[in-house]
């Protein structure tokens, strides 16, 4: 460990960068073996009364400090052992000062600093509604793909389609928002764009885009209201660029099958993220199918 008067000599620009580490890793070690090594929350403790003394810290900051130190020493004296949280309790001081930390050293939090518990997922516990599928056209964000490859599992998506040009869901960034559903949801990405005429290498022919008898429809504005919206039972939902929407031919596919669908908005922005907006949709269809197949929740499907 990094002795603490050493600590304590840096610059303090040094010193917030590798206490903001020590308590980071601290957070990794708490959820891999849910415990704390040996001395270790007795270390910590001690730095976090060490930046609790500096005056830089604002009362709200100095407080969490003190209050992670004292919570540190809980842990080693056994007040907190006869709390089943306290393991949680300790992971959340933690991850409130490391945060805490990254700010004051002014670098931005990124969704890659989030750290969350999921394991790997049993792909065999899926219980996703039949025919209920996704289609990703031209997401950029690897952000953006990972959840909603999350949101699209949670709410019991059959597959997901994926545009050419969407971002790849094995990007770092989608692996880490997708936590592990990029590994069981099935997926697969179109070589070409499947709502477009494909001329054949002669010239001769076309070629109809392969979702020609499913039932199709798209979240975009100017749509039926979320509200009023009738879910097909089975079928595709097209989610669109975070910039430019649904394309035009995705878009001429759907209103000549089940139509679009509008999510309603009462703020001066009028929009909303592309993943936050599929969620909302997803979490409707997988309610209307839910109620359809005689489940009264999404995790009871047999």
């Amino acid at each position: 460990m990094f002795l603490i008067n050493k600590l304590a000599k840096l610059p303090r620009s040094q010193k917030l960068r590798k206490a903001a580490k020590l308590f980071g890793e601290a957070e990794h070690r708490i959820i891999q073996i849910g415990n704390l090594a040996a001395g270790e929350a007795e270390y910590l403790g001690k730095v976090a009364d060490l930046l609790s003394g500096e005056e830089s810290f604002s009362d709200a900051e100095a407080a969490a400090l003190i209050k992670a130190s004292q919570v540190l020493r809980d842990s080693m004296s056994g007040e907190s052992k006869n709390s089943g949280n306290a393991a949680e309790e300790i992971r959340r001081i933690l991850n409130t000062v490391y945060f805490l930390l990254l700010e004051e050293t002014g670098r931005n939090q990124a969704d890659w600093d989030f750290i969350e518990e999921s394991g790997s997922l049993d792909a065999s516990k899926r219980r996703p509604f039949p025919g209920i599928q996704v289609y990703l056209e031209d997401i950029r964000s690897p952000f953006n793909v990972g959840s909603m490859f999350r949101t699209a599992e949670s709410f019991g998506a059959e597959k997901i389609w994926l545009s050419p040009f969407c971002a790849d869901p094995k990007h770092k960034r989608a692996e880490r928002t997708a936590m592990g559903c990029v590994d069981v949801i099935p997926w697969e990405r179109f070589p070409s764009d499947p709502f477009c005429r494909q001329e054949t290498p002669d010239y001769s022919e076309t070629t109809e885009f392969s979702f020609s008898e499913t039932q199709i429809f798209a979240l975009e504005t100017g749509g039926i209201p979320l509200r009023d919206f009738s879910f097909p039972a089975s079928g595709i939902l097209i989610a669109g660029s975070e910039e430019l929407g649904v394309s035009p031919a995705a878009l001429a596919a759907a209103d000549a099958s089940a139509g679009r669908v509008s999510i309603p908005t009462f703020g001066a922005k009028g929009s909303l993220n592309v993943s936050v907006a599929f969620g909302i949709v997803m979490q409707a269809w997988a309610r209307q199918n839910s109620i359809n197949h005689g489940d009264r929740g999404l995790g009871n499907r047999d």
